[in-house]
């Protein structure tokens, strides 16, 4: 099991859901190598371009996104997505507690829209997130 009791994670999942914020991401890191406790290691407000720049290759890593894009001429959404991120060099037995720690940490970071699985900082481009956010999110008058 992971260890997710830091109270300093349901502050920063908060503060991602804030209206009131500017804060749009936060990452989840392990203590060390060898502990299954997670922190906050960072949050920002430049969106999965900021996020992607700060993904470790030799980490596995949570982040929880709010992201914000245009239905059509008129409005504007926010959806939230759950990223689970296996950097190419992770170890292997990190590797292994993954989809363990993840179902932990669904418990805490509750409320997304959609999960997206990154073995590689291209899969965190915006464009293709978004239209799966789309796609998920119900009644679409644009074609996708």
């Amino acid at each position: 099991m992971a260890d997710l009791s830091d109270p300093t994670i349901d502050e920063a999942y908060q503060d991602v859901r804030s209206d009131k914020s500017d804060t749009n991401w936060l990452l989840l890191d392990y203590e060390s190598d060898r502990s299954d406790k997670l922190t906050v290691t960072q949050t920002g407000t430049g969106g999965l371009v900021e996020l992607r720049d700060v993904l470790a290759d030799s980490k596995a890593s949570y982040a929880y996104v709010r992201v914000t894009y245009s239905n059509d001429k008129e409005s504007q959404r926010e959806k939230f997505i759950l990223v689970v991120w296996i950097g190419p060099g992770c170890k292997v037995m990190r590797k292994a507690k993954i989809s363990v720690h993840a179902a932990d940490v669904k418990q805490v970071l509750r409320v997304y829209s959609i999960e997206v699985a990154a073995r590689e900082k291209d899969d965190l481009k915006e464009d293709p997130i978004i239209v799966r956010l789309r796609k998920a999110g119900g009644a679409s008058y644009d074609g996708v």
